[in-house]
């Protein structure tokens, strides 16, 4: 006999996936784990652009992605850890500071449209995408 399945509002769920919607957020954990290690990046380059495209609003995605970075961080931190490749003091100075900043950042995304909030994100995605190849 078969679970019913929950839709959440958004087309992804919120508790219990249907098939394509787990094999979707599986696949999209794997590419964010893959170029966490590699680049340094993950939640909100990657795991952001993607959570978007597979139908979640952009303030939706953008919790998701801070819920999911934290589980892949801890997992990326602790590997980079046994190769003696952390810096714990400069982890310290960026990561505290950058805690305050997220703060201020939630209050300010909930005062910006969500078409708004995607567009700014593209541009910024944009701008370090051409820095990068000049």
């Amino acid at each position: 006999m078969k679970r019913p399945r929950r839709q959440s509002r958004h087309g992804l769920l919120t508790g219990v996936a249907s098939d394509a919607s787990m094999f979707r957020l599986l696949a999209i954990g794997l590419v964010a784990g893959v170029f966490s290690a590699l680049f340094g990046v993950g939640g909100g380059i990657v795991i952001v652009p993607l959570l978007v495209v597979a139908g979640l609003p952009a303030r939706a995605a953008t919790g998701t992605s801070l819920a999911a970075i934290s589980l892949t961080a801890a997992a990326g931190a602790t590997a980079y850890a046994f190769h003696g490749d952390v810096k714990p003091g400069a982890a310290a100075l960026i990561g505290i500071p950058a805690m305050f900043g997220v703060i201020g950042g939630v209050a300010l995304q909930q005062r910006i449209a969500g078409r708004t909030l995607t567009f700014g994100f593209a541009l910024f995605l944009a701008a370090v995408g051409i820095r990068l190849l000049v």
